[in-house]
């Protein structure tokens, strides 16, 4: 269920406050929620995973990411997430949350190639964000 990217990042599809417990048994310290409330009637609120990881002892970031895209606070504040890793990353499929850490990755100076890379053999195309990911990446 949860897709590794990384070593110290992995992103699945939207999870259960079950899945907290799982997460964190696999050593995840840190859940960003990427996805807003109330997208589908049928995912359980932020505040429920949240209460989750309190209870399980990760740390929980909300860094809700709709249809009008990404914008450089939201890739700051992934950013500040993966600082604490190992982090898992969700969103509705772990698309949007697989593209924020490749914005987020290229802005902490990841080789944009290998962003796209390891993009790839997690099962995610982000080769589309390539000009961006240049434009993040320092120098």
């Amino acid at each position: 269920m949860f897709i590794r990217i990384t070593d110290s990042v992995s992103v699945a599809p939207q999870i259960a406050p079950a899945d907290v417990a799982i997460a964190a048994a696999q050593g995840f310290r840190t859940i960003v929620n990427n996805r807003p409330d109330g997208e589908s009637q049928d995912q359980p609120a932020g505040a429920e995973i949240e209460a989750a990881c309190v209870g399980a002892g990760l740390d929980y970031a909300f860094i809700p990411i709709d249809h009008t895209g990404f914008n450089l606070d939201q890739v700051a504040a992934m950013a500040a997430a993966l600082a604490d890793g190992p982090v898992l990353a969700f969103c509705r499929s772990g698309t949007r949350s697989c593209n924020l850490w490749a914005l987020a990755a290229a802005k902490q100076g990841a080789d944009p190639a290998v962003i796209i890379a390891a993009a790839s053999e997690g099962g995610y195309n982000v080769a589309g964000l390539m000009p961006m990911l240049k434009q993040l990446a320092p120098g």
